[in-house]
């Protein structure tokens, strides 16, 4: 199995190591006669550590090199993260401008109850956004970044739901001949954690864009674009197996009236412990996107795109 390719001394290393899971620095790498898939990674969630390990855990599941790089916002100072860590191992859009990638991932970020155009770093957001269309073979959105991206390129819009999204929810496949769900059961769980979603009823009008995969709970989870170059996940299929377990007992001791994560507690009782139940569907999930929709579909070099 190819590994990922990560910065030396990345804090996720050691952990994902621990794990039994293949991860390489660029030196080894490069003694190896292939060419590794160039995938940008835009980190919006505060807890930016957690989330890199989370989401390295899922492209390491695969036989495909892959040469990471970590973006931050340039026009927002991260306060949950040091900034040794930023300077370290981050880029800002400034210094990948020039650059191709084969795919980037853009994750999610807690401020879905904010209007987009009110986000500090929206100017910028919709900046790479357009700049990925001429420079990213392929992009998943991840959550907020999903419904971002839905919102600038199609003009689909979010509401805001009556009680806060939390737990694992049923899935089906709607489109079966869809590589991206290729091995998938008919139906398969997801987590999500969100106070808004996407309009379904703008989704099924937009004939550039299909839903994939769907709840009859929480709405459309996988959605793409026509072209398969665009993938929005309105879910957290990366989640650790305690992250949602975290999100509760922190809302709790802030004294939110919030229910008890669907799904997700063994009898939906926190004391009986967690039931982890998506974990391979978000494995393949991740392979099959890498290998049909990036790995399948670039050119050896980049520079031809």
């Amino acid at each position: 199995m190819s590994p990922v390719i990560i910065p030396e001394h990345l804090p996720a290393t050691e952990k994902l190591n621990n794990e039994n899971i293949f991860v390489m620095n660029k030196k080894r790498a490069t003694t190896q006669d292939i060419r590794p898939l160039q995938v940008l990674i835009l980190n919006l969630m505060p807890t930016k550590i957690v989330t890199e390990t989370q989401i390295l855990r899922l492209l390491s599941n695969n036989l495909i090199q892959i040469e990471l790089t970590f973006m931050q916002m340039a026009s927002y100072e991260s306060k949950n993260t040091p900034k040794s860590h930023l300077d370290s191992f981050y880029s800002t859009f400034h210094d990948v401008y020039d650059k191709r990638f084969d795919a980037m991932i853009v994750t999610g970020a807690p401020i879905e109850l904010m209007e987009f155009e009110d986000v500090d770093y929206w100017r910028e957001f919709t900046d790479i956004l357009d700049w990925a269309h001429e420079k990213i073979y392929s992009c998943m959105f991840i959550c907020w970044s999903a419904q971002a991206a839905l919102y600038h390129y199609y003009g689909i819009n979010k509401r805001t739901l009556n009680e806060k999204v939390s737990g694992i929810y049923n899935h089906k496949v709607i489109n079966k001949t869809a590589k991206l769900t290729r091995g998938f059961d008919d139906y398969f769980d997801a987590p999500h954690s969100r106070n808004t979603e996407i309009i379904r009823e703008q989704l099924l009008e937009n004939e550039d864009i299909e839903i994939i995969a769907e709840s009859e709970l929480v709405g459309p989870h996988i959605i793409a674009s026509k072209d398969r170059r665009r993938l929005f996940i309105t879910g957290h299929p990366e989640y650790d197996k305690d992250t949602l377990n975290t999100e509760y007992i922190r809302d709790v001791n802030k004294g939110l009236d919030i229910k008890v994560p669907h799904s997700y507690y063994i009898e939906d009782k926190p004391e009986n412990g967690i039931n982890v139940t998506w974990r391979s569907h978000a494995n393949l999930l991740y392979a099959n996107w890498i290998n049909y929709y990036v790995y399948q579909e670039t050119d050896f070099d980049l520079n031809k795109k």
